[in-house]
Parts: structure tokens; C-alpha cells; sequence
């Protein structure tokens, strides 16, 4: 089946509490021309307090309102599920319909040829079960010289603009069963923090109940089934989401900022063989390995720090003159 013969993935999109961010992500989408031809699902989580209430239903009136889409469905869950398990029961839903999906959170911009690299990627690897997932969003890495390809594929998943097939999916044990022997073995907990210096611990926060992630477990069983990802050379997808009133999304955007690809171009190239790309893999691990993670957060605290100080000064000097203009006014009288 050619991509002109498939008819376009559902786009699955998760949402909360900001609609600032979800009209972006939802125009953005708008911008691609498979967008008009393609089903979008919205999976709405409930408030989780009355704090919440009246954020979380200006989303839903707004969710009401979207056009420019094959077919809209939406579910507002009355209670408040977290982001983990609407995930693995929103994409489960549409992938026991649908097969294959494209999903988003509500904090992404994509380009407007980002719904046509996602469902190339899903034509063109369907039947190949080596590859786990198809990436959007790319992190700022300069090509080998004299490549053309469009793609490169890695060991590791991203939860930023993403997709993948049923046959996949459902195969994932979400409680982790054999973490205990995982955890013994220095040597597995190598293999896993070679898509990341951050794996390993994530998973262990995720077992002993200090986060609730679905993107490690997800992670976890890529690792275990040796699955591969197609990456963009530059990136469709911009995460906005580094803001007070997120709820996941932690740490420097810089860091995260990729080359979006800005060529328009709807057709790709991809790698000729299914294989982890050793130059982007060396390129990506020193993106997340340990040096860069503790550099970067040194210098968001180091950030942080500074804008603490100049709130102080601007507060200080403020005051400060508040009170000279007192004593001013004093000697006058």
C-alpha cells in the first residue's frame, strides 16, 4: 500500500487545563493539508479540584468549536485520570479501531508537513515490526556531510508528536512485572541508559510510585524488544509547554529547541536500511547523557538564581524610592 492508497492516521490529542496552548496546537495542526482528511480524537481530563474547574471547562467549550477535520469526536472524563492513564487508555481505544494512530499533547506546534511525515512513516514501516515508532519532533543535531535522507532511526522513543501501530502497542506490560530482575542487573540498566542517561532512574521513580509516567514504561518495553524509531532530520514539532502551568514538562526549553524544518516539502527520503544511525545515536547521547543533564541543570538553577536577585533589586530599588519621595514631600511641608 502506497501512502497516496492509506487513508490518513487518527490524530489522537490529550488535553487538560490550557487552552492558550491547545488553540496553538490545534491551529498549527489546522496548517497541514491531510488535516482536512483526517479524524481527530480529543481525550479531555477532568479537573482535580474546584481550583481547576473553570480552566478545564473553557477547554471543553472550546474543544466544541473546532472545525477543520475529517470528523471530531471528543471525551470529557468527569474525573481527573492523569496523564498516564489517559494516554494508555485513550491510545489503546483508537488503535483496537484503527490500527495505527498519530498523537499529541496539548503544549505542541507542528509544521505544516508534519501530518504527512507521520503517515509516511506509518505506511512505509507498518509491516516491519523492528520499528517501534515514528517521531515528529527531532532534537537540533547537524546531518553527517553528504547525507540526504530525511530520517535516521535510534533506540529510544519521544512522547512529543509521535506514532505507532496496534500491533505494537498492545503488547506492552504496563505494570512492569519483571522490574525486580531489571533492577538487579547492572548490566540491563546500561543497555537502557543507552537511549538516555535519565532511563534507568525515571523507571525506578515509576515503580516506586514518585512519578506516574507512561512514556518510561513505553520506553522500558521498546528497550526490551530491541524496537527502533524514526526520527526527522529537522524537527516537525516545537514543544511550548515549558511554562508555570504545565504539569509534566520540566526543565530548560533551550535545550529541547529544535531545527524545524521549514522546507514544506511533503515527500521524504528515508534511511535505505532499518538500523540505529551511529552518528545521530554518538550526537543524541551526548545530548542526553550525564555531562549535558547536570551543565543544564546547573545553569537553569543558575537562571533561576538571577531572576530571583532581580525581582529582589527591582523590589528593593522600588521601595527605595517610594521612600526618598516620602522624605521629599516631608521637607517640603
Amino acid at each position: 500500500m502506497t501512502l497516496n492508497d492509506m487513508t490518513p492516521a487518527p490524530i489522537i490529542l490529550f488535553t487538560y487545563k490550557r487552552l492558550n496552548t491547545l488553540r496553538r496546537t490545534v491551529d498549527s495542526l489546522k496548517t497541514n493539508g491531510l488535516a482536512k482528511e483526517s479524524e481527530l480524537f480529543i481525550f479531555s481530563d477532568g479537573p482535580r479540584g474546584e481550583q481547576n474547574l473553570d480552566s478545564v471547562n473553557m477547554v471543553r467549550d472550546y474543544i466544541k468549536r473546532i472545525t477543520g477535520f475529517k470528523s471530531i469526536r471528543y471525551f470529557f472524563s468527569e474525573t481527573n485520570k492523569g496523564l498516564a492513564s489517559s494516554v494508555i487508555s485513550g491510545v489503546s481505544r483508537v488503535l483496537q479501531a484503527y490500527g495505527s494512530a498519530i498523537i499529541l499533547e496539548d503544549d505542541l506546534v507542528v509544521t505544516p508537513n508534519f501530518l504527512a511525515f507521520m503517515n509516511q512513516g506509518l505506511c512505509e514501516y507498518a509491516s516491519n515490526d523492528k520499528v517501534f515508532s515514528i517521531s515528529g519532533y527531532s532534537f537540533r543535531i547537524d546531518p553527517p556531510a553528504n547525507n540526504f535522507e530525511d530520517a535516521y532511526f535510534l533506540n529510544r522513543g519521544s512522547s512529543w508528536g509521535w506514532g505507532t501501530w496496534k500491533s505494537r502497542w498492545d503488547n506492552i506490560d504496563w505494570e512492569v512485572k519483571d522490574y525486580p530482575e531489571f533492577e538487579k542487573s547492572s548490566r540491563l540498566k546500561k543497555a537502557f541508559n543507552e537511549g538516555g542517561s535519565d532511563l534507568s532512574a525515571m523507571l525506578k521513580k515509576q515503580m516506586t510510585n514518585k512519578i506516574d509516567s507512561w512514556a518510561v514504561r513505553w520506553a522500558y518495553h521498546q528497550f526490551k524488544v530491541k524496537g527502533l524509531t524514526l526520527y526527522p532530520r529537522n524537527s516537525k514539532v516545537l514543544n511550548i509547554g515549558f511554562d508555570n502551568g504545565a504539569t509534566h514538562t520540566t526543565g530548560s526549553p533551550n535545550r529541547y529547541a529544535p531545527k524545524l524544518d521549514t522546507s514544506l516539502k511533503e515527500t521524504f527520503i528515508f534511511p535505505v536500511r532499518v538500523e540505529i544511525s551511529k552518528y545521530y545515536q554518538n550526537a543524541f547521547q551526548r545530548k542526553m547523557g550525564i555531562a549535558s543533564r547536570v551543565w543544564h541543570k546547573m545553569n537553569t538553577l543558575m537562571k533561576t538564581s538571577l531572576g530571583k536577585l532581580r525581582v529582589r533589586r527591582k523590589v528593593y530599588i522600588s521601595s527605595d524610592s517610594r521612600h526618598n519621595r516620602i522624605n521629599q514631600k516631608n521637607t517640603v511641608k
